[in-house]
């Protein structure tokens, strides 16, 4: 069951997002190209949650990479809150990582050497949106409330997910990706977490893009979109 934070909601109700457009991605290896898109088209209006599903290898992870980028579509147009990604250099990139977009991987990406709540609180404080109430209502929500003074390396994987997924939240992001965010969690944990950062997530006014494998995690979102042979179907 979901808890009521009483954050304020923010939202950016009809926005357009995240929009992909003949999105092609070639990677080249000793064997030569390999096409990992072929032609990618899909879009994200504010409040809404989408299940980015397929089988291994079929291109999620590439697709989050380049929606929020960190990494350059081969071909094509991406476009972020109106911004196209394709034309902008390192540092416009860099910014809209750290002002709009939150990312939650599957390695955590914490920083060992910051307390969890140092890392709670590091996005947030770099971007100039520290909420030191939204954050204490983050952490109260994900249940970590015992473990502010520890550091990474002394936590389960189950807490240090937990933390990443605090941490993505806690800037208020107008759109959060995260790859299998729940992959490191037993299923109880898994159900309790997911249910918890959607609500959290709409209670910001915020969107999520989220890689799933699992049917079930599918469902809980508004739409799904699957990746096949190099193209959403």
């Amino acid at each position: 069951m979901t808890r009521n934070t009483g954050l304020k909601v923010k939202y950016w109700k009809h926005q357009m997002l995240l929009a992909f457009d003949q999105v092609k991605k070639t990677y080249t290896d000793t064997e030569g190209e390999i096409e990992v898109l072929r032609g990618v088209n899909f879009e994200i209006t504010a409040g809404k949650t989408v299940a980015l599903t397929g089988e291994s290898g079929s291109g999620k992870s590439t697709v989050l990479h380049i929606a929020c980028g960190l990494e350059a579509a081969t071909e094509g147009s991406v476009q972020m809150l109106g911004r196209e990604l394709t034309v902008m250099d390192d540092a416009g990139r860099a910014a809209l990582r750290r002002n709009d977009v939150s990312l939650v991987f599957q390695q955590f990406n914490l920083i060992p050497s910051l307390t969890v709540a140092a890392n709670v609180s590091f996005h947030a404080t770099l971007c100039g949106r520290l909420d030191q109430k939204y954050i204490e209502s983050l952490i109260e929500a994900l249940g970590l409330n015992d473990h502010l003074q520890r550091y990474p390396e002394a936590l389960s994987g189950g807490q240090q997910q937990r933390v990443a997924i605090a941490r993505a939240l806690a800037m208020r992001p107008k759109l959060l990706l995260a790859d299998e965010p729940t992959g490191n969690l037993d299923e109880i944990t898994a159900d309790a977490v997911l249910q918890q950062m959607l609500s959290l997530v709409h209670e910001t006014g915020a969107s999520l893009m989220l890689v799933t494998h699992s049917p079930k995690i599918a469902a809980l979102m508004d739409y799904e979109l699957k990746l096949h042979g190099g193209v959403v179907t």
